[in-house]
């Protein structure tokens, strides 16, 4: 098919079907159970803490005024101890003030983690700054960061406590600010006020939170951190910087040929009992679980590897609209709305586009409008493209779904019988898909961004899993290589280390091929060293897709 102009602002990701409109595309000791054969009870463990506590107060910094109490207790399998404590000063609790004893086998003290080792004594525990003060004060930070929003139900409950997180202990006021934004959203924030001074210590939003599940689509019954409201729940994440999905109501009116940031127009999902969905497609909150649950998986991906808060970097999250248009083959990232809209699928070629790599390529689009920022053209636009894929590979990797496990084939899921091919593209040998590029040349800057995706996405697989046929979870790759080369492999987790440093540090808006060889050379070299395997490795997965 001819290639349909790209929205300025939005990702679509081609599938290479005839569609209207924008086409798609440690190793840690286990906690052995309490009461084990051999192994000290939890019991035993909080008994050996006290009296180590009664031994060692003074050392732990523990005075008169103070009380403590067990918050947790692990006991690992060699029966080393670990008991977890909160503090109290003068029945006011102390933020700063838990502290973890280590205790041998035989009860015996080894040593202490202490958030503080700053002496909790305060001259008084009367406060100058009167409690309706403080709450007018943390009222104001409230509405500070939801600034235009109308808020209504706004409440403030100041506690009394000892802030020894932030230097010096001192009295301090304990705000939680509560309100609900225009669309009856809850919105909150917690502030910390100097009781002496009226002095703003610190302040973090502190939405409560729901653990429920999902009977998703793709991935089997899931969990879900959602919001809890007056009547139930919202798909809301609070613990994901606010991230939520919404109905849009197989609408196409939604920001998409025009700027409109109406979020009201894909109203969030409710749900009573936070049980979300059937596992089948008819109900309507089945691939809304699996769209947050991508989000929520693509989130933990780049926290917990690349140390990245949010798709911006700034903790904030961004929102999902499932059920756009009727019959709709697409998913799109729009930077304007900083969101992710997903089509249901026309039922005969593809299903709901919903599945955990198609999530994870979605929001890597914002990864990089944030980042690298590269030019949706040419060859920078093949290599947005392959940004997205490489991502939304490894977030399906490491969401480790025993439903959806990890490949090199992309939207394999959503794929059905009529396509005619197994996945959307193939990032081992992408010429299998009948367009994509597997090899370099002058003509790739005139490809569709889809298909000279296709030069670094073979990199990238060469780079990670190296050249030859092999099984991967169950499904069979083969990698040729260009110049008849052999390339060893690095590994998943050194190839994703590589691009996004390359991305976030080494490229601009108009890297091409040429410059992201040097780009994830330098990386490689940031990393690990310029006369180390892994720049090797990189030069020599490069030269194997002909780019030299």
């Amino acid at each position: 098919m001819s290639p349909i102009r790209h929205v300025r602002g939005a990702r679509p990701t081609t599938v290479g079907v005839t569609v209207t409109g924008a086409a798609l595309l440690a190793a840690a000791l286990s906690p052995t159970p309490a009461g084990a054969a051999g192994h000290p009870s939890r019991s035993t463990a909080i008994a050996n803490a006290a009296s180590v506590l009664t031994e060692r107060a003074a050392a732990l910094g523990l005075t008169p005024g103070q009380k403590t109490k067990v918050r947790d207790v692990i006991v690992d399998k060699d029966g080393s101890q670990h008991i977890r404590y909160d503090r109290t000063y003068r029945r006011l609790p102390v933020l700063g003030g838990d502290f973890v004893l280590h205790l041998a086998p035989d009860g015996s003290y080894r040593g202490a983690t202490r958030a503080t080792r700053a002496a909790v004594g305060l001259p008084t525990v009367t406060p100058k700054l009167a409690a309706p003060r403080a709450a007018d004060l943390a009222a104001h930070a409230l509405r500070a960061v939801n600034l235009g929003e109308t808020l209504t139900k706004l409440t403030a409950k100041p506690e009394l406590v000892v802030d020894a997180l932030h230097g010096t202990p001192r009295l301090a006021w304990r705000t939680d600010a509560v309100a609900e934004d225009s669309l009856g959203n809850p919105v909150a924030r917690t502030v910390l006020t100097d009781a002496r001074t009226g002095t703003r210590i610190d302040a973090w939003d502190s939405l409560e939170n729901a653990s429920g599940d999902g009977k998703s689509l793709y991935g089997g019954t899931v969990p879900l951190e959602t919001t809890p409201t007056a009547s139930g729940y919202e798909l809301k994440d609070p613990t994901r910087g606010g991230t939520y999905t919404g109905d849009a109501g197989n609408r196409t009116d939604l920001c998409v040929l025009v700027v409109c940031l109406d979020r009201a127009a894909a109203p969030v999902f409710t749900d009573a009992d936070n049980h979300w969905g059937t596992g089948a497609a008819s109900d309507r909150a089945t691939v809304a679980v699996d769209a947050q649950y991508g989000t929520d998986v693509t989130w933990d991906y780049y926290e917990d590897v690349h140390g990245r808060r949010g798709i911006a970097g700034d903790g904030k999250g961004s929102y999902n609209r499932v059920h756009y248009g009727n019959a709709y083959n697409n998913a799109f990232w729009d930077d304007r709305c900083f969101c992710m809209t997903y089509g249901d699928g026309d039922g005969t070629q593809l299903g709901p586009l919903v599945s955990l790599d198609v999530a994870g390529h979605e929001m890597t689009h914002g990864v990089t409008s944030k980042t690298a920022g590269l030019t949706y053209s040419g060859e920078s636009g093949g290599l947005n493209e392959a940004t997205s894929d490489i991502f939304g590979t490894l977030v399906e990797f490491h969401a480790a779904s025993a439903e959806d496990t990890g490949d090199w084939l992309i939207g394999e899921e959503v794929v059905r019988d009529g396509f005619g091919r197994e996945a959307l593209r193939y990032m081992d040998e992408p010429s299998k898909d009948g367009r994509s590029a597997d090899c370099w040349d002058t003509s790739v800057k005139d490809l569709d961004v889809h298909y000279s995706s296709g030069v670094a996405n073979h990199f990238a697989y060469l780079l990670a899993e190296g050249s030859g046929a092999r099984t991967i979870n169950g499904v069979a790759h083969n990698s040729p290589t260009c110049d008849g080369s052999t390339v060893t492999g690095i590994g998943r987790a050194r190839l994703g280390a590589i691009w996004y440093r390359a991305l976030t540090v080494h490229m601009t808006s108009s890297t091409d091929y040429a410059a992201a060889r040097t780009a994830t050379l330098k990386a490689a070299a940031d990393l690990y060293g310029e006369g180390g395997t892994e720049y090797a490795a990189v030069a020599a997965a490069w030269s194997a897709v002909g780019v030299g």
